[in-house]
């Protein structure tokens, strides 16, 4: 039988989430925001599951910035990406 991590680990390995998946798990008000931001060239990257809401990760060129689940911009947030 599989533990818990290693099935986390499986999970972590398969097919990324798309953009619609993410797009779902925002609040109307990170939508708002992201919309708006969007004309600045904004994308969004992906959607955290967080105990205080969804954390939604969007960058602009090469910059990291969060939205937070009621729709503020957090252009330094404290992001510790895979991969860096």
């Amino acid at each position: 039988m599989m533990n818990q991590t290693a099935l986390v680990e499986q999970d972590r390995r398969g097919s990324a989430p798309t953009f619609q998946q993410h797009w779902n798990i925002m609040t109307a008000e990170q939508k708002m925001s992201f919309y708006r931001l969007q004309a600045w060239g904004y994308r969004l990257l992906f959607v955290r599951s967080m105990p205080r809401g969804p954390l939604a990760v969007i960058a602009q060129d090469q910059e990291l910035a969060a939205l937070t689940a009621d729709g503020e911009l957090d252009t330094n947030p404290q992001i510790v990406l895979r991969g860096q």
